[in-house]
């Protein structure tokens, strides 16, 4: 196959923008829903054990994203570069916060995300096909360098791909909800009583807790669209569509699918996660419900997975520009146009975690950390707004600084949540990203001031 980028010479240095509003949206919905969709519905229905309050998180939630899209989508407007919240944290707190949110991102979280999604991937690949652990490993594995391939050669085809299995599993859950409540496979009688809890179900406040922070992660990823902004066309107006509409999709996406299996399985039955799509799936398709849903689930993992892999290296590419990680990855693929050398890190690293499979839990010490560095460049956009920092935005906030505070007062609530519910894994988290400190002086005593063209003073001088 020959791709037209191929003829073209990049000699710039600075990728090209050519994606537009569908990929954007698709890189918002591929990314946010994954396995989670299947998993997360039955531990929130069964500990909150009302169908109203599984519909209050899941719309709280969505309100959550809504305002952090808005919040998002003008600071991508006013900072249009790849990196997106590393590049927000550049802007408004400066080179040493950035890079500690880039070493996390670069030492664990997301090759330890794409390692997690490429081997769930094979494991359900495997319960089609049954494989041996070794085999599984290297479908798993195969998967991740196939897409780093994918995205090296040409960010058109990539963002075509995942365009493709987006609306591929947006289409699946589709069919799934329709098929459910059109051939009245299930009873309504299943959400009666709809406010009260059954008496099963944990405390309310506790399973709200619980829930709120299984849905917020179900919907993570919504935001790793703007890693991409130096790639967008038109990025001050397509990036805030693209996240609205986006996390639009998936608050519905969640919504209905919930309600759907909540109308498949009773309440009362529902014994764990597994078994819940189990339940559902027989329900569905009788005896081969697993294998179908197996299938479904590579379908949303694969898509996920892809856009994973095009947004996680633009930050090491963004860090490498900025003189904060090695300088060869900053360069453009002369013929490809692409960040070639970030997608390399991103594969290697990914594929390490994956042959060592030990990753899991370490990833869970960066849960709250990772959330703080999301809440931080959010609150960004009050330091932005008040330097008049950036590009003039051709999207501003409205109704500022409404959506902005509700945003952050969730944010807060979720990080109390978090803490509260794992103070040791939030602690540890938190001391190895300050380990990057050292790290951080390494490389900027390595690193040749740069001088704004507008202030005439070196940039690195502007360290807080």
């Amino acid at each position: 196959m020959t791709f037209p980028v191929e003829q073209e010479s990049f000699d710039s240095g600075a990728p090209q923008r050519r994606l537009g509003l569908a990929s954007a949206i698709a890189a918002v919905a591929g990314e946010s829903i994954a396995v989670g969709i299947f998993l997360t519905p039955a531990g929130m229905a069964k500990s909150l054990g009302s169908p109203f309050w599984l519909l209050m998180v899941w719309l709280t939630v969505g309100i959550l994203a809504i305002c952090g899209a808005l919040t998002y989508g003008e600071l991508a407007a006013r900072f249009p570069r790849d990196g997106g919240i590393y590049i927000y944290l550049l802007e408004t707190c400066g080179r040493r916060v950035a890079f500690l949110y880039g070493w996390m991102c670069l030492l664990v979280l997301d090759p330890g995300l794409t390692a997690a999604l490429a081997l769930g991937l094979a494991s359900y690949a495997a319960y089609i096909f049954p494989l041996s652990p070794v085999f599984t490993k290297l479908i798993g594995i195969s998967v991740i360098w196939g897409l780093c391939a994918l995205n090296i050669i040409s960010i058109q085809v990539s963002a075509r791909f995942l365009r493709w299995t987006t609306w591929l599993k947006l289409g699946v859950l589709a069919f799934l909800v329709i098929w459910g409540f059109a051939l009245h496979l299930g009873s309504w009688s299943n959400f009666v009583p709809f406010a009260g809890t059954r008496s099963s179900s944990l405390p309310l406040l506790p399973a709200l807790g619980a829930a709120l922070v299984g849905a917020f992660f179900s919907f993570g990823g919504w935001w790793d669209v703007s890693k991409i902004s130096g790639e967008i066309r038109d990025p001050g107006r397509t990036l805030p569509r693209a996240m609205l509409l986006g996390v639009a999709v998936v608050t519905t996406v969640y919504i209905t699918v919930s309600a759907v299996f909540l109308y498949l399985v009773p309440l009362a039955k529902v014994t764990s996660d597994e078994t819940f799509v189990a339940q559902a799936g027989s329900v569905l398709f009788g005896s081969p419900g697993g294998i179908v849903f197996a299938a479904i689930v590579i379908v949303c993992v694969l898509s996920s997975l892809a856009a994973l892999i095009m947004s996680a290296p633009r930050v090491y590419y963004a860090m490498a520009k900025d003189g904060l990680f090695l300088h060869s990855v900053a360069k453009i693929h002369p013929r490809f146009g692409t960040p070639a050398k970030a997608i390399l890190v991103q594969g290697l690293i990914s594929s390490v975690l994956a042959v060592m499979g030990s990753f899991q839990q370490i990833i869970s010490y960066f849960i709250f950390v990772a959330v703080v560095f999301l809440a931080l460049a959010g609150a960004g956009l009050f330091t932005a707004r008040k330097r008049g920092s950036g590009t003039a935005p051709a999207f501003s906030m409205p109704m500022y600084p409404l959506p902005l505070i509700v945003f952050l007062v969730l944010m807060s609530l979720l990080l109390i949540l978090l803490a509260g519910h794992s103070p040791r894994q939030a602690l540890l988290g938190v001391a190895v990203v300050l380990a990057g400190l050292p790290v951080y002086s390494a490389f900027r005593r390595n690193t040749v001031p740069t001088v704004d063209p507008v202030l005439g003073r070196a940039k690195i001088a502007e360290e807080i």
